[in-house]
């Protein structure tokens, strides 16, 4: 009986999380071929890079307007819009594809305009789920939103590869349209969500109303506190694992995609688990807690993988750490939900995010950077130094970067692990 009472509850959301699946699942495979094709046409890495780089950056930039412009205005109608523009997107490549004439430049453009699209997305996106969510289910849908996650970066490469062999590009795109297509339909018809603005109130100006999310976390220091430990976290991230597994493992592996793919494949599977494990326990009581010893949990496991050259300890290692980390996300969503009114729920989300991932592209850079120039030439040098950490993490290619991910863990467990229990954080907790 509570199962079906909590579907019941749910069923908004669910329609909405399965639709929104199937779409990303489509747009994922559509990132995976062109990812080969720009590899293919260039021969360069850094093609590739640019294309992510140019969907990360306007997402960034114009979080904050987004974040208003969301509180503002009807949550579906942006998530309607903004889902048809990606659809025109992925036709627009179709047909510069099919008529021979797409170019690299082409596809950084139309990178630029779905980022800038996306960031008002994800802000509606968010504050939707907490309009048709009870809040007693907040951890709950996280973990389903990493289930589906989880499922989505298992099944992309996958079944873009079979659709490229099967019918090549177009095959892929117009698979991502039906997915679009189905999810469309799916929102415009299925999904009720609630206006949380009132016709009577006077609105402040839009750049005063575009700060608002910066002073409430300014206001609220436990918040705050917690956006610049995420931030941080990412940094050290990005500076690791998280920037650096494939590098890694290819290094320590004689460049065997076998071994990278296995230990990708451990890695969804850890976040298919935790994701299954948040959808299935009770909300924790003290969530920031949980938040901490997850984290903590999360550079253990880099700590462990550094200190091996065997594939089934990295494998167990990255398995068990993006577990954690479901945890750690799906309790950090709860929190914002459960503390910030729901018609400022836009304007804070986007503060936050753009804080707490603004050192992902710093971290992305200094990886690079320290892995290709200190660690590794390090590591092939003569020096006692040298000697001292050759007995701990090996030599040979790939045990620069053990060094960075001993570092960073380390780092981070400290970190972590530092945070639990402090009095800063009791606010943010239910008492």
């Amino acid at each position: 009986m509570n199962k079906l009472s909590t579907i019941k509850e749910l069923k908004s959301f669910l329609l909405l999380w399965l639709s929104q699946t199937v779409s990303e699942l489509g747009t994922a495979m559509t990132d995976y071929a062109l990812i080969i094709w720009a590899y293919q046409k260039t021969g360069m890495a850094s093609s590739v890079t640019m294309l992510t780089f140019c969907m990360f950056l306007p997402t960034i930039l114009f979080r904050f307007i987004a974040g208003t412009f969301v509180d503002r205005r009807n949550k579906k109608r942006i998530m309607l819009t903004s889902d048809l523009i990606a659809a025109c997107g992925s036709l627009l490549v179709l047909g510069l594809f099919t008529g021979s004439i797409l170019e690299i430049w082409h596809l950084y453009l139309i990178n630029m305009v779905l980022s800038f699209m996306n960031s008002f997305q994800e802000s509606a996106s968010f504050v939707a789920i907490s309009l048709i969510v009870p809040e007693k289910h907040y951890t709950r849908i996280g973990g389903l939103q990493g289930i589906s996650g989880s499922v989505v970066s298992i099944l992309a490469p996958a079944l873009g590869s079979v659709l490229l062999v099967a019918g090549g590009m177009e095959l892929v795109l117009i698979c991502d349209l039906a997915s679009f297509a189905f999810a469309f339909l799916v929102l415009l018809f299925l999904v009720k969500i609630p206006e949380t603005r009132h016709k009577n109130t006077k609105e402040e100006p839009f750049l005063k109303s575009c700060k608002d999310g910066i002073r409430f976390l300014r206001d609220n220091r436990a918040l705050l506190h917690l956006t610049l430990f995420i931030a941080v976290v990412n940094l050290l991230a990005k500076l690791g694992n998280d920037g650096l597994m494939a590098p890694f493992v290819l290094g320590r592996s004689g460049n065997d995609q076998r071994i990278l793919g296995a230990v990708q494949a451990a890695t969804s599977a850890g976040i298919f688990i935790g994701s299954i494990v948040m959808t299935l326990l009770k909300p924790a009581g003290k969530k920031t807690r949980l938040i901490f010893i997850s984290c903590s949990l999360v550079f253990f496991a880099e700590v462990i993988m550094s200190l091996s050259v065997h594939p089934a300890v990295w494998s167990i290692s990255n398995f068990a750490g993006y577990a954690a980390a479901v945890i750690m996300g799906a309790n950090l969503d709860a929190v914002l939900r459960e503390k910030v009114p729901i018609q400022m729920q836009g304007r804070v989300f986007s503060a936050h995010d753009t804080i707490k991932n603004c050192t992902n592209p710093l971290g992305l850079l200094l990886s690079g950077y320290l892995a290709d120039y200190v660690f590794e030439p390090f590591m092939r040098t003569e020096s006692p130094l040298q000697s001292v950490l050759s007995r701990i993490f090996n030599s040979g290619s790939g045990s620069g970067i053990a060094v960075m991910f001993f570092i960073v863990g380390i780092a981070g467990m400290l970190i972590s692990i530092t945070r639990i229990g402090k009095n800063t954080y009791r606010e943010l907790d239910p008492n």
